[in-house]
């Protein structure tokens, strides 16, 4: 397993990490596999979506703020249960298929990791099977 560091600048935001986790898998040598990555973080989620239409990434961010408000008379006394239940819809884990020691992915997709309660230090963890 591999553990990567990232430092998010903004309280919700989604970080485009596919030119990382293939960096990782280039050097890994793998040429067919799959390729984990998991996010160990409540607050925090990862997903794969359009790469090439920034305004996607901005509407989705939107949505979210609509359908789970920051306030809302959330009983958890930190303040932070609209990131808990985002980091819960989108999910802390995705895999991409590797062929040809490439991520396996669409012409607009990328991995993306969610930031909902930032700015913080986050870690992933990457295994290639």
């Amino acid at each position: 397993m591999q553990k990567i560091s990232l430092k998010t600048r903004k309280h919700s935001e989604f970080i485009d990490i596919t030119p990382t986790i293939q960096d990782i898998v280039r050097k890994s040598g793998v040429e067919s596999g799959v390729c984990h990555v998991f996010i160990p973080h409540t607050t925090a989620g990862i997903t794969i979506n359009e790469n090439a239409d920034p305004d996607v990434i901005r509407d989705i961010i939107a949505e979210l703020d609509t359908i789970v408000p920051l306030e809302d008379n959330y009983a958890h006394t930190e303040g932070n249960s609209a990131a808990h239940i985002k980091s819960s819809m989108m999910g802390c884990s995705q895999a991409a298929l590797i062929e040809g020691g490439r991520l396996s992915l669409g012409t607009w997709q990328s991995l993306f990791f969610c930031e909902f309660d930032g700015p913080r230090n986050r870690t992933l963890w990457i295994k290639i099977l």
